[in-house]
């Protein structure tokens, strides 16, 4: 039996279609995978190295966004700031009230204390940290462990 050549190319497209249908099923997530998802608890490091009021206000704003997104209980959220972003996490920070209200939400500020001495050095006065906030020695190589720990990393 001899078939139209364009039977034949709809009969394979049409058998494809029907093939691949039970795999595309497989790969939408069910309504329980989803919820499972958001449920989970997330880890973020966030980097703040950046001093410009904008760049931090833009920051702190992307950490309730989070929270709200996934809930409080299931995002924790480490900053680190070093360099320049040092200013967020010190009493001559802009947002010293936010700051103090996200770690009263179990957000972590830490500080990096190669910063601080190099501020030190400079100007003859070590920053003082605003209450609550936590140093490690060196920054980035906070920001590496965290990650290979399994955190997600944002550097707004």
């Amino acid at each position: 039996m001899h078939l139209n050549p364009h039977l034949s190319a709809t009969m394979l497209a049409v058998s494809l279609l029907f093939a691949s249908l039970p795999a595309a099923a497989a790969e939408k997530p069910t309504t329980a995978e989803t919820a499972t998802a958001a449920e989970q608890t997330h880890r973020l490091i966030i980097q703040v190295n950046k001093r410009e009021e904008d760049y931090q206000d833009h920051l702190l704003s992307n950490i309730v966004n989070l929270q709200k997104h996934y809930g409080m209980d299931n995002i924790e959220i480490e900053v680190v700031a070093y360099g320049p972003g040092i200013w967020l996490v010190t009493d001559k920070s802009a947002f010293i009230k936010r700051v103090e209200s996200l770690m009263m939400q179990n957000v972590t500020f830490t500080a990096c204390g190669n910063t601080l001495d190099t501020v030190s050095e400079s100007s003859g006065t070590r920053p003082a940290l605003i209450d609550g906030v936590e140093e490690t020695q060196t920054g980035i190589a906070r920001i590496i462990a965290l990650q290979e720990q399994g955190w997600s990393y944002l550097s707004p």
